[in-house]
Order: C-alpha cells, then structure tokens, then sequence
C-alpha cells in the first residue's frame, strides 16, 4: 500500500509524488510522455499503456531477452565490456517475485522501466550520491525520499526565481544553508559524484543542468543528487550532436547547458563539449562554498575554483588535467574539516 502526497514536479510528461511506504518518506515517479490537455481523446490513455508494454512479445525466451537488453543497453550506454555484468543485473531485478524464472509480465515491466532515463541511471551508479531505488511497478518506481535542497530559492514560485538578483541568492543561501563546513562536505560528495561520472563502471556521463536546485544531502549532510534526470550518457549526446546542423554553438546544446562548438565552415555541431562537468560544478561552487569560507582558505579556495572554472571538455586535457584538478580541490577542502565533527 502506497500512500500518496504531494505532486513535486510542474512537467505534465513526467509525474513526479512525495509518499510514504512502509512507514518510509519516499518518491514516487511515473512517466506520462504525452502532456495531457482537454483535446485529448479518452482512448489516449490506454492505448499509450499498450504501446509501453508492447515489449517483449509472447514467445520471447530468456536467451532473447537477454540480447534484447544488451542491445539497448549498448545503444544508450555505448558499447562497454562491463555491460554484460549490467545485463545480469536488470534480469536479477526483473525477478519481482524472486520464484527465480522471468515472467512475460516481468519481463515487459522491466522492458518499460529501462525507457526511462533516470532509472537506467540508478541501475547504472553507485547508490551513495543519488537517491536509492526501492520498489516498482510497470513503469512506476519509487526511490528514497526526496534530499534536503541546497537552493533555498527553490522554495521560491518558478515566475519569481529569475527575478532574484544574484546578491540575494548568495545572502539566502548563508542565512538559510548549512553552516559553512557543512556546506564543504556536501561540495566533497559533489566533486566526488563527478568523479564517478567521468570514470563509471558503465561509461562516461555528462551533467546537462548543473544547478544548485539538484545539489541535495541528507540528515547526515552527505551529498545527494536531487534529480538525475538531466545527466545523461555520454553515447546519447554524441548521438545527438553527430552530424546536427547549427549556426551557433547554442544550436548544440543538449539539456540545458551541454554545449559542444559548431563546425562554421562545416556548420555542424562538433563531438567535444565546450565545458566538462567538472568546470560546470566548479562555476556552482564558488557561489556555494565562497561566501563565509574561513579566512585563510578564501585565497586558496578562490585560485583552485578559478582555475578549475578555465577547464575545458577537450578530450586530450580531461583525463590527467581534470583528476589533478579534482583531487586539489577535495584535498583542500577535506584537510579544513578533517578531525572536526564535521567530517
């Protein structure tokens, strides 16, 4: 029995509840592709179920199944040695009802599920930066209840968040944020979910709205990733930028902020990403971590963000360059809050 409370996203396509589960805060997610509007016919909505559930068809052994996932999981995650491990997974979980044997009914549920981009992430990331998953059914799944957010503007009305002046985001966020070292040990978390990102078991991902509103923690101010929906396999945005027209690099924007150059002589959008997620992340931190920093860290702190700010998404500079970045900062910052209560 789920109890459920209330609606937490303002996109009609995704569905988004606070709840409760046994006796647990949690989050409940269904996807609902279409926007419902009042044109819309009364047969729409079961017939979009039927298309949901349309895969596998009767018949389909084990053995099929299996090559179907890895398929898609090649398609969506790039051709890796580790997917075969992931394969194991999905059919592992795909046995609901744990009589070892997959159903067609499990099968078509966990066909359903892998649709959805934010799952496949939670099946494809360590669980400690995002939100454990729980339960599912068909398509719906719920995870752990919704983080404490970093973004104390969040709690704003969406009309009214560009209005503030960025001053005041910065003074909301030292009257109502964590106190400072607390703030250095969600940044830790954060550098640490980049790090992961860049080097996970299931290939490279990129961060497509990098915004303060998905920097959550828990009680225990670890860093929690309030929603994945915007991070995205690094095969689906090659995907989308191979061969795209464009005028401007704006044209080549996957997300919100992953941007790759465009090709003017050519004029199509090039494969490398202007900015890398770490640069991105480093931008957020310096309004984050900044402001009541302690005295004797301000300098250093500032230099390190700066320099990690100049980054760029070459792929010659990301790999020695960004993990020599990442660990300066996190050293830096661990060494302030090391053998204090706050580590």
């Amino acid at each position: 029995k789920v109890e459920w409370r209330a609606c937490l996203s303002s996109v009609p396509g995704r569905q988004v509840y606070s709840g409760l589960w046994q006796g647990k805060e949690v989050t409940i997610k269904c996807g609902i592709e279409e926007g419902l509007n009042s044109k819309a016919r009364s047969d729409a909505a079961p017939r979009q179920e039927l298309v949901l559930f349309d895969k596998p068809t009767r018949g389909t052994s084990i053995k099929e199944f299996r090559e179907m996932t890895l398929s898609f999981l090649k398609a969506n995650l790039g051709d890796l040695p580790s997917l075969p491990a992931l394969v194991g997974r999905v059919l592992l979980m795909a046995d609901f009802n744990k009589d070892s044997r997959v159903s067609l009914a499990e099968a078509k549920s966990v066909w359903a599920l892998l649709q959805r981009n934010e799952f496949l992430l939670l099946l494809s990331l360590q669980e400690d930066h995002a939100s454990r998953l729980l339960g599912s059914c068909g398509d719906l799944y719920v995870t752990e209840g919704v983080p404490h957010g970093s973004w104390h503007g969040a709690a704003l009305p969406p009309l009214l968040r560009p209005l503030l002046p960025s001053a005041l985001h910065t003074a909301l966020q030292q009257w109502l944020g964590p106190a400072w070292p607390w703030r250095a040990k969600i940044a830790i978390g954060l550098l640490e979910f980049v790090e992961e990102l860049f080097h996970g078991a299931y290939g490279t991902f990129y961060m497509c709205e990098t915004t303060l509103a998905n920097v959550g923690y828990t009680a225990k101010y670890d860093f929690k990733m309030a929603d994945l929906q915007q991070v995205a396999p690094e095969a689906a945005v090659r995907r989308f930028l191979r061969g795209r027209h464009c005028e401007h690099s704006a044209d080549c924007t996957y997300g919100r902020d992953c941007r790759a150059p465009c090709d003017k002589l050519m004029r199509q959008c090039k494969g490398d990403l202007i900015q890398p997620n770490l640069a991105k992340v480093c931008e957020l931190l310096r309004d984050y971590l900044l402001p009541g920093a302690p005295a004797d860290l301000r300098e250093d702190l500032g230099k390190q963000l700066r320099t990690c700010t100049t980054l760029s998404g070459l792929a010659s500079q990301v790999e020695v360059h960004h993990s020599l970045v990442l660990s300066h900062l996190k050293t830096l910052l661990w060494k302030k809050i090391s053998n204090t209560k706050y580590s």
